[in-house]
């Protein structure tokens, strides 16, 4: 078995590299993967092993043709994370999300024709249906995206729905919550509370902090990727939910205690344009289909990364001069 794992230097993408490496998703224990980054500010090769023998490291952008023509021949699946995932970026540069997750993601569905590759998995998100006041969103529920980045995933998708119909690619999507854990990149908003935290900084609080989203450890979110990969049918979106709603005050607090901070640091700023009040998925498609489940407790997920992020500051310390900040 050979894969293909695009955008893999980054939070959620090397996560799910080190476990399958680590011998942890049952069947691609000898599983060969290529990594395909462009190393932006978001990608870091130290996130991946060095050196592995069933690791190769391609640094190349996915809207090269011609080298997605030179690395994917001879794999037999592509597990896509690649793409530009953060909202305040995505107001200020929207022609980059469009042109890496739309135009990005069609030209590597097109090489993964030519190289007649079998299988494609594409990592999407929850913000493609929009926000939603009350109850959950299932994958049957109409996509409204309401920023450049939500926007352009929700394009992304329906370009992976066309190949499946058109050309009967065998893919499928996840949707996913909020995803927390190590290595995530300090302009999201729970390691960018933690570092400055940690560092006697003011942490940037969105308006009243009234917005609500769910959220799921990075862990669980990649078992459930690989549980699409191995069983899940082509053509099929599959939410996946960590079940746990918090508003970003209530996220503050808790870092505010795990961290030993001082309260008076969280600091409200202007809000975010558009900014989405709530997000929730019904997951119960994953979870019936596929066994899917979150096993990581939220208090103890949360815990353990705030740990990680105090023991690894050498880490995220020089990300800070190019976080991008509320």
């Amino acid at each position: 078995m050979r894969l293909l794992v695009t955008g893999a230097a980054g939070f959620i993408g090397s996560f799910y590299v080190r476990a399958m490496l680590d011998g942890h998703y049952p069947g691609y224990a000898q599983a060969d993967i290529t990594v395909l980054d462009k190393l932006t500010y978001a990608g870091n090769r130290a996130n991946l092993p060095h050196r592995h023998p069933r690791l190769t490291f391609v640094q190349g952008d996915i809207c090269d043709r011609r080298l997605l023509q030179d690395v994917l021949p001879g794999h037999d699946a592509v597990v896509h994370f690649a793409g530009e995932s953060h909202v305040d970026r995505s107001l200020m540069v929207p022609g980059e999300f469009v042109r890496t997750n739309v135009l990005g993601t069609q030209t590597l569905l097109d090489a993964c024709l030519s190289a007649g590759v079998g299988r494609f998995v594409h990592v999407s998100t929850d913000e493609v249906y929009g926000s939603i006041d009350q109850g959950s969103w299932t994958e049957d529920s109409a996509i409204s995206p309401n920023s450049p980045y939500s926007a352009s995933k929700a394009a992304s998708d329906m370009i992976v729905q066309a190949y499946v119909r058109t050309h009967r690619l065998e893919a499928s999507i996840t949707r996913c919550s909020n995803n927390y854990g190590p290595y995530q990149h300090i302009e999201k908003l729970i390691p960018r509370f933690v570092s400055n935290l940690l560092g006697g900084l003011p942490a940037p609080l969105y308006g009243q902090g009234r917005n609500i989203r769910e959220w799921v450890h990075v862990a669980d979110h990649c078992r459930a990727i690989q549980l699409v990969l191995a069983r899940g049918r082509a053509g099929h979106v599959y939410n996946v939910g960590g079940g746990v709603e918090c508003t970003n005050r209530e996220i503050a607090d808790l870092l505010v205690k795990l961290c030993d901070a001082d309260p008076d640091l969280v600091t409200r700023v202007p809000d975010r344009k558009g900014h989405d009040f709530r997000y929730a998925l019904d997951d119960s498609k994953i979870r019936n289909e596929l066994g899917y489940e979150p096993r990581v407790a939220f208090d103890e997920g949360m815990a353990a990364t705030v740990e990680w992020y105090r023991q690894n500051e050498s880490w995220w310390n020089p990300l800070k001069t190019r976080a991008v900040t509320g």
